[in-house]
């Protein structure tokens, strides 16, 4: 498929940008006030790089104006419009934070005022959605809980969803993956598991090859619960987390299935391939990213622990229902990936691959360029499979 022709791309020479442009829609960013930063920046995304500066001033300046009349609106006693506009806010702060540099000073304070945003959006519009601590090893890592129990359903099954490599448990409500899961009966737990959002940039605890570790302590938290069929617990991720959450689910058998969202078979195949060629990369400052989110001081050590980042040998010993689903033009992930994920998971009793084409959208990297045809077709193969286990 040509590119261009369905991602929204108003940054011809920047796929970085175009891609946080189109996340930042998907989190519900409006058109009109995402059209003016882009105006406002559009010599410097030629820059590369080295142009971030000005996209991080500008859109921050921008969550920061939405954020003022979000207050006002609160003070007002209006709260469904104040939540309108925390909700714009945070996900402006989001796209903000994640394309600077790790670094640099001014990003802890935009996370900080992120995580501000984001919780009085929750307190404003009344979803379900609690902010809970994940024990793991000496300290713990950050996750949302959004529970979908009711009267007639006080224990339904649950998904948790990892983020992959730069995305954070926030973007992952957003975009709406647990109102959708809610409305099947499902609760969900989006995690910041150790390498990404309040994990890395809070509590300093860098990714690791053995994901089965921080997943399994997520296990134990939800089956502390009593609101949680513990019997119906399944795994899922997207982009990274298409490696994350296979790898969890082929060595922890407590998960009753497992989707990965961007079917990243090879990562470590990936980053080999990147320094050789330096292709589009997901995000700016790419190499000093991946050291910091895999507690790398040098590239070399990156090099050599990203060679054992690989699902071969992993997805065969999955032994429960397992979806793929990848975009034919996805850019960061070659679709022959999630081929290679569906032939060998030779164990699982229902492996299912789903490539999703210009027809239906999501044809981007984790479906950026449209979300939704791929979230509901995910959610309701989830559906289907828990309900089948009852």
């Amino acid at each position: 498929m040509p590119r261009g022709l369905a991602m929204f791309e108003p940054f011809p020479t920047n796929y970085v940008w175009n891609l946080s442009i189109n996340l930042a829609l998907e989190m519900g960013g409006s058109i009109g006030e995402i059209d003016v930063a882009n105006r406002g920046t559009a010599r410097a995304a030629e820059a590369g790089d080295s142009g971030v500066d000005a996209f991080f001033d500008t859109w921050l300046a921008m969550a920061a104006r939405v954020r003022e009349m979000a207050d006002a609106d609160h003070g007002a006693g209006h709260k469904a419009s104040a939540a309108a506009k925390y909700r714009r806010a945070c996900a402006y702060l989001i796209t903000a934070e994640r394309m600077q540099a790790s670094d640099y000073p001014p990003r802890q304070q935009a996370y900080a005022d992120m995580l501000s945003a984001f919780a009085r959006y929750i307190e404003a519009s009344g979803d379900p959605c609690e902010t809970v601590d994940i024990p793991y090893a000496d300290s713990h890592y950050p996750a949302l809980f959004c529970s979908a129990a009711t009267p007639n359903n006080p224990r339904p099954p649950c998904m948790i969803f990892c983020n992959g490599l730069d995305s954070v448990k926030e973007m992952v409500f957003l975009v709406g993956l647990p109102a959708a899961l809610r409305a099947r009966g499902i609760s969900c737990l989006i995690v910041d598991q150790p390498g990404v959002g309040g994990a890395l940039r809070r509590n300093k605890l860098p990714a690791i090859v053995e994901t089965e570790i921080w997943a399994g302590k997520a296990v134990d938290w939800l089956q502390a619960r009593d609101d949680v069929d513990t019997d119906r617990i399944g795994m899922m991720g997207w982009s990274l987390g298409g490696y994350y959450a296979p790898r969890a689910a082929a060595f922890e058998k407590r998960f009753k299935l497992c989707v990965a969202w961007g079917a990243n078979h090879e990562w470590g195949e990936v980053q080999q391939r990147r320094r050789r060629n330096e292709g589009e990369n997901p995000v700016p400052h790419y190499w000093a990213h991946v050291m910091w989110v895999w507690g790398q001081d040098r590239l070399e050590d990156f090099m050599a622990l990203s060679e054992r980042i690989t699902l071969t040998g992993a997805v065969e010993h999955i032994t429960v229902p397992f979806l793929v689903v990848h975009g034919e033009n996805d850019r960061q992930i070659p679709v022959e990936y999630a081929y290679r994920s569906h032939e060998q998971a030779v164990r699982s009793p229902r492996a299912d691959l789903k490539i999703f084409t210009a027809r239906e959208g999501g044809v981007e990297h984790c479906s950026a360029d449209n979300m939704e045809p791929v979230r509901s077709f995910i959610v309701d193969w989830v559906q289907d499979r828990f309900a089948e286990m009852t």
